[in-house]
């Protein structure tokens, strides 16, 4: 490289893989537009695969716009990230890398502070805080410290956060040979991230700002999300067997692993593997039991939380059948009793080993296992979540407890009604949980925490035979939300979505069901809902409620059964505590 070319050549590089997703790839591009490092020290390269959508188009146009700035390159869609990704690495550039998903950005500061960092440090990877949009779930325990100049892969949460948004020294990728796998449909950053960071001299993460903002789609179409569960399996399969080869079997092996086995194996014997067709089942039953086998040692397996240990271990008893009754346990009826032998503590999850199930040493966390029984409304401004533990010293020895929906820490008492201690109400008032969306995070999983004779410990709020109801819409501020509570269908968690509605959304929904007359109402179960023939009209009242005319109104009834995941990228019978709760047909 001549003089003149290593002082032209721009000190990062900005890869962007773009496949549908024009809603959200104006702010992502804006987004690189005004990074404060400026245009002479950055490119943007984006790689069209195969948008459909006129994605491709809007690159175009930014290029025009902003020549010697943003490279477009397009091709044929390739199925994955990885090929765009490759491409991308092929024409950029800089002396450093850093990939962005186009329905994601950045902070106005990021990669001035990662070059900054890198340059301060010499390191060869570098981790800006990542933070979730529309409620994306991102891990950001590896962020609680701050800023770290020096952090191992091997004793830190960095194998939690393995994602390719990272800045990337292009000196050591290059010597590496490094790229993404293309035969893997999903996952595809994994084996990237990993080669980097293993032979990095030095990973540095920086927690001081928000440098990246993973946004969750509204139309919840990323690939990593609903991709096929045979490509899943594939691609896990693969990753396994690049983790095998590049770190010796030990204990920083299992470090690694202990994340993969935890969520990407684990996440295959989820909740919703009974809707797979029984083939389907047989297969991913087979090959999530030949990977436990050949890399989960008992020490790994002591180390995995207790939802994944529980899962696997009933894959490690039988076959899908044996899988499937731990399942229905779970999404049927709930915790179940736990097992006493000994001094030792056991799920009690019919047919599943002892070594599996034995949750002695996490009996805090085992503890804050809690089933949601009941959501309902309290007088417009609470949405109160009762939940229960099978238990029975649950009230002498989880300690103090409370729920939290994602950030919002709710009020938390022990039910009067329930002589036993084991049940638990908690309130969250709508005033929190809208705050905390306009913050960003648009849906919050509930979870329980425990600080008593067993320590602390946490797990999550599951909402076995919950029936979910329709949406109550709120203002706050000048924005319209819609507010449920919903359950996961990957986990059984319950979830209190906050979703912004837009007035054309609401209009052309209520033209809809005003144009299909009162033939087209809802029962609830009491009677039939309180309709018109007429259009409907919508108008904020009192408390920010949504109040309308001419279609059904608000009234109390049975919430529904919800079979609806939220993904990045059940069913059951009904039971006689069925919960109920307040609905608003719009």
């Amino acid at each position: 490289m001549t003089a003149e070319e290593a002082t032209s050549r721009p000190d990062v590089s900005v890869v962007v893989p773009v496949y549908n997703t024009l809603r959200y790839l104006r702010q992502c591009l804006d987004s690189l537009l005004r990074q404060t490092i400026g245009p002479d020290r950055m490119e943007v390269v984006a790689v069209d695969d195969g948008s459909t959508d006129g994605s491709g188009r809007l690159l175009d146009r930014y290029a025009a716009r902003y020549p010697g700035t943003v490279r477009v390159a397009h091709q044929p869609n390739s199925g994955g990230p990885a090929a765009p990704c490759n491409r991308g690495l092929d024409l950029a550039t800089g002396r450093y890398v850093f990939f962005l998903g186009s329905d994601d950005r950045l902070g106005p500061e990021a990669l001035e502070r990662l070059v900054a960092a890198a340059d301060r440090y010499g390191s060869d990877v570098v981790l800006g805080r990542v933070v979730g949009v529309n409620g994306r779930h991102v891990f950001s325990d590896v962020f609680a410290d701050g800023n770290a100049v020096d952090v191992s892969l091997f004793d830190s949460a960095l194998p939690w956060s393995l994602a390719n948004t990272k800045l990337f020294r292009r000196e050591l990728v290059d010597r590496l040979g490094l790229r993404f796998p293309e035969d893997m449909p999903v996952l595809s950053d994994q084996p990237f991230t990993l080669a980097a960071c293993y032979h990095a001299r030095r990973i540095s993460v920086l927690g001081d700002y928000d440098y990246y903002h993973a946004v969750r789609r509204l139309d919840a179409r990323n690939i990593t999300y609903h991709s096929r569960v045979e490509q899943r399996l594939v691609s896990v399969e693969r990753l396994f067997a690049f983790v095998a080869g590049l770190i010796p079997a030990g204990a920083r092996r299992d470090a690694v692993l202990c994340r993969h086995v935890g969520l990407e194996l684990a996440n295959l014997v989820g909740d919703d593997f009974r809707h797979l067709d029984r083939a389907t089942q047989e297969l991913v039953h087979a090959g999530v039991a030949r990977l436990v086998r050949q890399h989960v040692t008992d020490g790994l397996r002591d180390r995995l939380g207790i939802e994944a240990r529980l899962r696997l271990g009933a894959v490690t008893a039988g076959g899908v059948d044996e899988l499937l009754a731990v399942i229905e346990q779970d999404t049927g009826r709930g915790v179940p009793a736990t097992v006493f032998a000994g001094d030792r503590w056991h799920a009690g999850y019919p047919g599943a080993p002892a070594d599996w199930t034995d949750v002695t040493d996490v009996r805090a966390d085992w503890l804050a296992r809690l089933d949601t029984v009941d959501v309902s409304w309290t007088d417009g401004h609470t949405l109160t979540v009762t939940a229960r533990s099978p238990y029975p010293r649950f009230a002498a020895e989880a300690g103090p407890v409370r729920l939290l929906a994602g950030p919002v820490v709710g009020a938390t008492r022990v039910d009067a009604g329930d002589p036993t201690g084991r049940t638990v109400r908690t309130e969250f008032p709508l005033d929190r949980l809208l705050a905390a969306s306009c913050a960003g995070g648009r849906r919050h999983p509930v979870r329980a925490e425990v600080d008593g004779g067993h320590g602390r410990g946490g797990a999550a709020v599951r909402a076995p035979r919950l029936a979910t109801g329709r949406p109550r819409l709120l203002r706050h501020g000048a924005r319209l939300y819609a507010v449920a509570a919903t359950v996961d269908g990957r986990n059984g968690q319950l979830v209190l979505s906050v979703v912004p509605v837009t007035v054309g959304q609401l209009v052309g929904r209520l033209r809809r069901r005003g144009r299909r007359g009162p033939a087209a109402a809802q029962t609830s179960g009491h009677g039939p809902a309180q309709t018109s023939g007429r259009g409907a009209e919508g108008r904020l009242g009192r408390h920010g409620h949504l109040e309308v005319r001419g279609a059904a109104q608000v009234q109390p009834g049975p919430l529904r059964r919800a079979d609806q995941a939220h993904h990045h990228p059940g069913a059951g019978g009904t039971a006689p505590d069925q919960a109920r709760g307040v609905r608003v047909d719009v």
